[in-house]
């Protein structure tokens, strides 16, 4: 047997007795060990990884408990030939017949949709791998409580819980969560709800788009902010072709330019992405039009859990008699973005049709995750979270406000919420992409801001800089650097301006 088939990552997260397990696995299934093969004995395995032999000797007795390994007294392990039998023999690989034009299928005609085209926001995937990522809803790794979530997990792996995760529920949510919901979350928000009032989703993201799908006809007309979120933009234009961008002033979106709107997005308590929180004065008068218009609104109420410097401010929900307002909440900030949990807080004869929508697509949230977000809220965890969150993330505001006014004075919106961003406006004649682009290439991650307007053209000169994943020691200078950064480019484009034969 060649040892060459075995190695393993120590950088690799994942446990040596895990990669074991994976790289004998592989190996079965691909046929590089045959059935009644022997492996590596436990003492040679461990000498060729360098690893413990117990650590190899885990991993063989797991691989038998499931049925790939077999023991032979004074002999050792062999690969199971019923492993073999049950996978069967795999068929030769049949060559597709050579296409002629006439036989290919052309997508573009059959496709009804193509959201692909759409501008959406570009989040650089291996982020973490530069030293200044000023990049908005990812989180610092160091301040999760990794201990008590493994707890949560651990529990809710257990016996006493199995029934939680292992069920189908078909429609139903984890009721421990649902009260959680209610008494961990929406009761800070000013949000009374009964059980069949709340509905968890996969996130917003899916509760708005369940929103859109259930309320939204091709001709609805439908408000939103602008700048304003772009995802909930497209998943609205995926719907309906009267589409309004509604401006955005300091006490939130104008009101007085809904019109005959019968829908509207809001993000009232931390607008998206200025940071501005709406005024009671503008909460009252958008529901007053609501009201008179006979319309709805979405209140998408994220990062409430992150103020540390205004004063708490109730949902709109919370001040809503008529039962016109779909609040529309998340964990993924506060717990984690990975985890994937939503919920929408609606009255009842909304939530029974979401729910049975819901279940069209997936059923139901995974059961699993469902209860140990439950467990951790019960227990305390995302409170002592939040309080963490609080103190790391008011260091990092100050660090950031303290580096802009410095290297950036007068350009950033200060946020009298708190929050995790900045937003940030250049002079007219910037190119935030640009910057973006030759920021990259120092080791800066900003968000150019142009996607968050209607128009494009009219946010050239906006970005956004996000502090959750950078820690305050490191802002200063990567601010200095942007600075930099932009400097060369606003001189190139006075350059060019004044003499056009300068090429850029």
């Amino acid at each position: 047997m060649r040892y060459s088939l075995f190695s393993v990552d120590r950088d690799d997260s994942t446990t040596l007795q895990s990669q074991i397990r994976e790289m004998l696995v592989s190996a079965i299934l691909s046929g590089q060990l045959a059935e009644n093969t022997p492996v590596p004995s436990t003492r040679a395995l461990a000498k060729r990884l360098s690893v413990s032999r117990n650590t190899v000797m885990l991993a063989y007795q797991a691989l038998a408990a499931d049925g790939y390994l077999i023991t032979r007294e004074r002999s050792g392990f062999y690969v199971s030939p019923e492993v073999i039998e049950n996978l069967g023999q795999l068929p030769d690989p049949v060559r597709p017949k050579e296409q002629v034009p006439g036989d290919r299928v052309d997508w573009s005609s059959k496709l009804r949709l193509t959201p692909s085209t759409q501008f959406n926001i570009l989040k650089t995937e291996n982020w973490h791998s530069y030293p200044y990522p000023f990049i908005y809803g990812q989180v610092d790794p160091t301040l999760f409580p990794i201990s008590a979530w493994r707890d949560c997990v651990r529990q809710t792996m257990s016996i006493k819980w199995l029934d939680a995760w292992t069920d189908d529920r078909f429609t139903a949510d984890d009721p421990m969560l649902i009260e959680q919901i209610q008494r961990r979350i929406l009761i800070r928000r000013g949000v009374i709800a009964e059980s069949d009032e709340i509905l968890v989703t996969m996130g917003a993201q899916n509760a708005l788009f369940l929103i859109a799908h259930l309320f939204v006809r091709p001709d609805t007309p439908v408000a939103l902010e602008d700048p304003g979120y772009p995802d909930v933009r497209n998943i609205m234009q995926l719907r309906s072709s009267d589409i309004r961008a509604i401006p955005v002033d300091e006490e939130g979106i104008r009101a007085d330019m809904l019109g005959d709107a019968k829908l509207v997005y809001v993000t009232p308590s931390h607008q998206f992405p200025t940071n501005t929180t709406m005024t009671m004065k503008r909460r009252r008068e958008v529901l007053e039009w609501a009201a008179q218009s006979d319309a709805l609104i979405i209140e998408d109420d994220y990062e409430y859990e992150t103020n540390y410097r205004g004063q708490p401010t109730a949902a709109l929900r919370s001040v809503d008699a008529s039962g016109r307002v779909l609040y529309v909440g998340s964990l993924s900030k506060s717990i984690m973005p990975g985890l994937r949990i939503g919920f929408i807080v609606a009255p009842k004869p909304v939530i029974k049709e979401i729910r049975a929508m819901r279940r069209l697509m997936l059923r139901h949230p995974p059961g699993n995750n469902q209860r140990s977000v439950a467990l951790f809220l019960a227990q305390g965890s995302q409170d002592a979270l939040i309080s963490k969150l609080h103190h790391a993330y008011s260091n990092r505001w100050n660090a950031l406000s303290e580096a802009m006014e410095t290297h950036f004075p007068g350009w950033a919106q200060v946020s009298a919420f708190g929050g995790s961003s900045f937003w940030v406006s250049g002079p007219p004649e910037l190119d935030a992409t640009a910057l973006a682009q030759e920021a990259l290439k120092k080791g800066v991650l900003i968000e150019p801001g142009n996607v968050f307007f209607a128009d494009p053209s009219q946010g050239k000169n906006y970005f956004r800089l996000g502090f959750s994943s950078i820690h305050a020691d490191k802002i200063p200078k990567g601010i200095e650097i942007l600075s930099e950064t932009a400097d060369k480019l606003l001189h190139r484009s006075t350059n060019k301006r004044e003499n056009p034969l300068i090429s850029a």
